[in-house]
């Protein structure tokens, strides 16, 4: 259908400053819709207050406005603009619960804006835990066993009818925040306190726990013809307890059969469709149990979400940008595919790699910060990346960090292993063990260290309750590192290089292993010696590299290309892997390369990407237009 008429000014609420759970995957999805909204020839309201964003630069709005986000603000902007429509759902949690109060307080309707891309009744419908608790109950799906609190009293009955531990769910609360998991009575009623404080409605969902469960989520899309496509499949390495922004997320899902697969993609569009998000993407989350592959429906967003920005780079396909699109009226058909340029946006991405995401955490800045993850997101940043396996990828994201560390192992793992010299067997095992039980910013490098000393999969899935599938992969990069110490110890062989770096080894952790004795002995002779260390294992890494170069073992390039190389990809979007193809598009012209600033932390957040888009386009335009 074509794009509507009726409305010809949008106003679109950014996410504001940069809050744990919200940063810049927001910014990416507000400066996408306002684009694709500009070029559909409708003009842009902005509001957003924070100063090193794309999405607040002159040229992305028709009318930018540095102001507070809050309701009072909004609404005067409102008024003085008096915008045809609102698009609430590429903002994050800030901007859906600023639409929910603009809506109750009347704003909304005495200057005739109509809520696009999701209405009123889809977001509280998804929003408030009761509502969405009832609504998936009418279509026959299951759900944690839950109740509505929104005084302590409440909260103390539910004891009776709901053992520990229970989850704390504040509603409309971004990142999970003044969430918990209670596990004892003592606790129970300040951390509801904190729950009830911290969610601007004042009520919280104390839950059934589904802890060690497997975590899934669904990035769903949806037009106004009711056309359904699942952009993206998402599996969490991690169980059920640690929230989603603090897990190792894998795309696609790894370990569910075509079948259970099937049941989740049913349910993600029955759930869509029962919410009543018209248009635009929603981010759905399920747990699955184990044993018995029980599905339990966790929470949906009905909106754009920190998911959407990780489903967007690992698929190709721009989910802000054709959410907004499909807000204004068309569908999904109607929308082509910016990569392949001939199949339209209705065509479900099929991928031939592995994404991996790995969270940065910044608990060194604070001293006494309880480092335990749980409901409550506490990451600062993340790391993606790309590969033909979940190994590869695995160890591309770990050393993408930035945390002085070049993949899974093989690169000393010299803090844990001088913690734990000299001491007993059994106080190894048991802090090994402590340190698997409760998950934490570095429980991966303890699962190494436990497979390191012969830990079977079974001790480790019962501690973790990481899905034994992929601490088999992680047991084979330790079985992998074993027989290739061995092996090199008579010499680099090619043969031995090739497949160590289709698992996602770098040159540092094949220079550590080929001399692993020697670098073990030079790092034990204490501080003094680290200078030495550093300086010898950069001269192994530098044999290692010129062995590769000597031996033409070069990495390929290969394009994201959404369709799994079904059809022509014209954007350049690539990742490296040691394999025998290579799709990079070679050019004669001259070339500028730039850098970035890798994962968000504290001191280096997104207005380095700011910087580097700017950068960017301008090569872009003197490449256009070299007289410039």
């Amino acid at each position: 259908m074509p794009k509507r008429t009726d409305i010809t000014k949008i106003l679109i609420i950014g996410s504001g400053p940069i809050v744990i759970g919200q940063a810049c995957e927001f910014d990416y999805s507000g400066s996408q819709a306002c684009k694709a909204l500009r070029e559909e020839g409708y003009t842009i309201v902005l509001v957003n207050s924070n100063p090193a964003t794309i999405m607040t630069d002159p040229e992305i709005a028709d009318r930018t406005y540095i102001e507070p986000i809050t309701h009072d603000i909004v609404a005067q902007i409102i008024e003085r603009e008096r915008p045809d429509a609102l698009l609430p759902t590429v903002g994050g949690q800030t901007a859906l619960n600023i639409a929910v109060q603009l809506y109750d307080s009347g704003t909304l309707q005495k200057y005739g804006v109509e809520l696009i891309g999701a209405k009123i009744e889809a977001i509280k419908k998804a929003e408030d835990r009761d509502l969405f608790k009832k609504a998936m109950l009418s279509i026959g799906l299951q759900v944690p066993r839950s109740v509505l609190a929104s005084s302590i009293d409440e909260a103390l009955t539910v004891l009776e009818s709901i053992p520990l531990p229970i989850i704390i769910r504040p509603a409309f609360t971004l990142g999970g925040t003044g969430g918990n998991i209670v596990y004892n009575q003592e606790d129970f009623v300040e951390l509801v306190r904190r729950g009830l404080d911290e969610s601007p409605i004042s009520q919280v969902l104390l839950e059934e726990s589904v802890i060690g469960w497997k975590e899934f989520e669904l990035e769903v899309m949806r037009d106004l013809n009711d056309n359904v496509v699942i952009v993206c499949s998402i599996e969490n390495f991690d169980p059920m307890g640690v929230h989603t922004g603090d897990s190792i997320t894998v795309a696609p899902q790894q370990t569910l059969t075509d079948r259970e697969y099937q049941v989740l993609r049913d349910m993600a569009i029955a759930i869509i469709k029962e919410i009543g998000v018209e248009t635009g993407g929603s981010n759905i989350q399920f747990a699955v149990n184990p044993d018995d592959g029980r599905v339990m429906v966790i929470e949906m967003n009905p909106r754009v979400s920190r998911s959407s920005a990780l489903a967007s780079k690992a698929t190709g396909f721009p989910i802000a940008k054709i959410a907004a699109k499909l807000a204004i009226g068309l569908t999904l058909d109607e929308i082509s595919n910016d990569i392949t340029r001939e199949t339209p946006a209705c065509f479900e991405p099929t991928i031939d790699y592995v994404v991996t995401k790995i969270p940065r955490w910044a608990f060194e800045k604070f001293e006494g910060a309880d480092t335990t993850l749980g409901t409550q997101m506490k990451s600062v940043g993340e790391a993606m990346a790309i590969g033909r396996t979940f190994k590869e990828s695995f160890q591309k994201a770990l050393r993408s960090l930035e945390i002085e560390r070049y993949g899974f192992g093989s690169d000393g793992n010299m803090k844990i292993d001088a913690m734990l010299d000299g001491l007993s067997e059994n106080k190894k095992n048991d802090i090994i063990e402590m340190n698997l039980r409760i998950p934490k910013e570095n429980r991966v490098f303890y699962i190494k260290k436990a497979l390191e000393l012969h830990w079977s999969v079974d001790t480790i899935y019962s501690l973790t309750s990481i899905d034994p599938w992929f601490l088999h992969q992680l047991k084979e990069l330790v079985d992998a590192e074993h027989d290739c110490i061995a092996q090199l110890n008579s010499g680099l062989s090619k043969d031995i290089i090739v497949r160590m770096k289709q698992w996602g080894y770098s040159d540092r952790q094949l220079a550590y292993l080929s001399h692993k004795d020697e670098l073990t002995l030079l790092y034990a002779k204490g501080i003094d010696s680290q200078k030495d260390y550093s300086k010898r294992l950069s001269e192994l890494e530098d044999d290692i590299r010129n062995y590769r170069q000597k031996n033409g073992i070069a990495p390929g390039y290969r394009l994201v290309d959404t369709c799994g190389g079904e059809f022509e990809a014209y954007t350049p979007y690539y990742y490296s892997s040691y394999d025998d193809e290579d799709e990079a598009r070679y050019s004669d012209k001259r070339k500028i390369m730039i850098l970035g600033g890798g994962p968000n932390r504290i001191g280096q957040g997104i207005e380095f990407d700011y910087c580097c888009c700017h950068a960017s386009l301008l090569c872009a335009m003197l490449v256009l237009n070299p007289s410039w």
